[in-house]
């Protein structure tokens, strides 16, 4: 079972945006999005809900999808795959896979990561569902599942369809979940170039010259979509991501997301409030077997603050009651309001972090009659 991660979503008045958060910088771009990976939170954006066509950026559910049916055993990195005429004659970019030549699953893997090849997509999607049709149709149960809500796929590759889009804050949610469920293949998206058939293409995310601490994630482009990047950056034990979509040129998106990602490091600091396990409070529970129960998280619970105002957070809880047992361990029991500089910074779901099971029939029957007098 893939361990739990909270994802904490910031709800910021615009009040606070304008006392409290760094100024973002002007960017230029469609809609765009900094995020911290560890948290969730997004620091700063623009129209991050605005439906945008994800051109090649589509290559991370393409992947997600591929690296699922690898993890579990269905495909084998060295595993042959046949390339059908469909895959051969795909449009767009390429790694230039031929009909008589069978190329392994770990070799379309690198060819769709690093070379953005369409050819590599419809190659894997068959060999992972048998057809592009049922491959997307995975797509989008898995963009269900991870809870991307604005986003429908209706391609492996991402060339343009009107039933084809994303939102840069669905994109962002996406390439997290690929860093946190792919730990062992992210550093794919970190290569510079690779060479197939003789053939050798770099890397179009620029940002893996420039800045030594990027390692992905993905370029994106066609004429409709304008020139798109989600780049990750990993300075320290911080990773930030930026989502930048419909730039004007490939040099722009480069310099936009560099602009964000600097912003993101230079103006926010990632505070730990709570450990994992740590007991919050603890809160009165109605007919179990124990009378309180401890709230906390099940994760070391940190959020990104503007820098310098980390001791000028206040913390409080309110719950439900009256809470009755059971209680199962992890199960949400309360909120954790937080304000910064007395005003309102976000709220977060406060878990059990033990299990308390029902009492026996008399201590039932007792809180039931003490329940009346409440």
């Amino acid at each position: 079972m893939r361990a739990l991660v909270l994802f904490l979503s910031l709800f910021l008045s615009a009040a606070v945006q304008a006392q409290i958060l760094p100024q973002a910088p002007t960017i230029a771009a469609k809609s765009w999005l900094l995020m911290d990976y560890s948290t969730g939170q997004a620091l700063a954006s623009y129209n991050p809900d605005e439906r945008v066509e994800p051109a090649s950026l589509t290559k991370l559910m393409t992947a997600y999808v591929a690296l699922s049916a690898l993890k579990e055993g269905r495909i084998k990195p060295d595993q042959a795959v046949p390339v059908s005429e469909r895959a051969w004659k795909a449009q767009g970019s390429r790694m230039f896979i031929e009909p008589r030549r069978p190329v392994t699953v770990d070799e379309l893997l690198r060819g769709m990561i690093v070379q953005s090849g369409n050819d590599a997509c419809i190659a894997l999607a068959e060999a992972v569902a048998g057809s592009e049709e049922a491959f997307v149709q995975t797509m989008n149960r898995e963009a269900q599942r991870l809870g991307l809500k604005a986003t429908r796929f209706a391609n492996s590759t991402g060339l343009p369809d009107p039933q084809h889009y994303s939102t840069a804050r669905d994109l962002g949610a996406l390439a997290a979940a690929l860093i946190r469920d792919f730990p062992e293949h992210y550093p794919l998206y970190a290569l510079r170039e690779y060479t197939y058939n003789r053939i050798t293409q770099a890397n179009r995310n620029r940002l893996l010259w420039s800045d030594p601490a990027v390692d992905g994630v993905k370029t994106g482009h066609t004429e409709s979509a304008g020139y798109c990047l989600i780049a990750s950056a990993k300075r320290g034990p911080r990773r930030l991501l930026s989502v930048v979509m419909g730039t004007a040129s490939d040099a722009l998106r480069m310099q936009e997301s560099q602009k964000l990602l600097n912003f993101g490091f230079q103006f926010f600091d990632s505070v730990q409030l709570y450990a994992k396990d740590q007991a919050v409070s603890q809160l009165k529970v109605w007919k179990g077997a124990q009378n309180a129960v401890k709230a906390g998280f099940l994760e070391d619970f940190t959020l990104s603050l503007p820098k310098g105002m980390a001791e000028k957070v206040r913390a409080s809880l309110t719950s439900n009651q009256p809470l009755l047992a059971p209680v199962q361990k992890g199960q949400r029991i309360a909120t954790l309001k937080l304000t910064l500089d007395d005003k309102p910074y976000g709220e977060y779901p406060v878990v059990a972090l033990e299990t308390v099971p029902v009492a026996g029939m008399l201590g039932r029957a007792w809180d039931t009659m003490r329940l009346w007098f409440e």
